[in-house]
């Protein structure tokens, strides 16, 4: 396993609807790195996401996770390897407390969890709300973190994040990115992050992938890339 990256990608391609939308897509993660992916909307960057969460199945291509190939493993079996997802939006169980979301959660999969495991994954992104309080009455950023403390608790060893900026203020933005620091570099957590917001990335990401109609066209540091020609024309000017 020495020399293996913690977590890659090679040639990925996929399919839909009879049009191709992701197109040979090949990357690594190493453990406690964020890699960030932008891209104008259409790049295919959620489409990514769901191949390497198990959701979709590519036409081409393997995943990897700490040596070993995940590319046949659905998406339940990926997350009890560890590999947790976030979505675009924070959709809660509207039925439910936020008690009884975290009992859910605690009893998801054997081993069940205890509620000082849901504590502790509540304390990791200072989600402070009463378990009795109706998950509708959530604001957004309060579902966001709702959403990750229920990952949080089970330790997981990588996360893949889809625009969890979306939605917020500044200030929360600002909160966000100190979760993710402290996930990343005090816990060692990997994490994959599809972002718009362009300074959340260059405050965490340690390397960016740019993405245009379903291609890779640039990776690396984020104040390497930016300006190149290639980079503005596909990211920038379709804004």
């Amino acid at each position: 396993m020495q020399g293996m990256p913690f977590f890659s990608c090679e040639d990925l391609s996929l399919n839909l609807g009879g049009r191709e939308v992701l197109r040979n897509i090949s990357f690594d993660l190493r453990e406690g790195e964020v890699l960030g992916i932008i891209g104008p909307n259409g790049a295919g960057k959620t489409s990514l996401l769901e191949i390497l969460s198990g959701r979709f199945r590519p036409k081409t291509g393997k995943v990897y996770f700490e040596g070993r190939n995940i590319s046949d493993l659905s998406l339940f079996e990926r997350a009890r390897l560890g590999i947790g997802r976030t979505y675009q939006t924070p959709l809660v169980p509207e039925e439910l407390t936020v008690g009884e979301t975290f009992k859910a959660a605690r009893q998801a999969y054997e081993p069940w969890l205890t509620r000082f495991d849901a504590e502790y994954g509540a304390q990791l992104v200072r989600f402070r709300v009463p378990y009795d309080r109706p998950t509708t009455s959530l604001k957004t950023f309060e579902r966001r973190k709702l959403l990750m403390a229920t990952l949080l608790m089970r330790h997981p060893k990588m996360l893949l994040m889809d625009e969890p900026a979306a939605g917020l203020i500044n200030a929360e933005i600002d909160e966000i990115d100190q979760i993710l620091r402290m996930l990343s570099k005090e816990m060692n957590v990997g994490i994959v992050i599809v972002e718009h917001r362009i300074e959340l990335l260059e405050s965490i990401a340690d390397r960016v992938v740019v993405m245009d109609a379903g291609e890779i066209i640039a990776q690396g540091e984020l104040a390497d890339i930016i300006d190149s020609e290639a980079v503005r024309a596909a990211y920038f000017e379709a804004h």
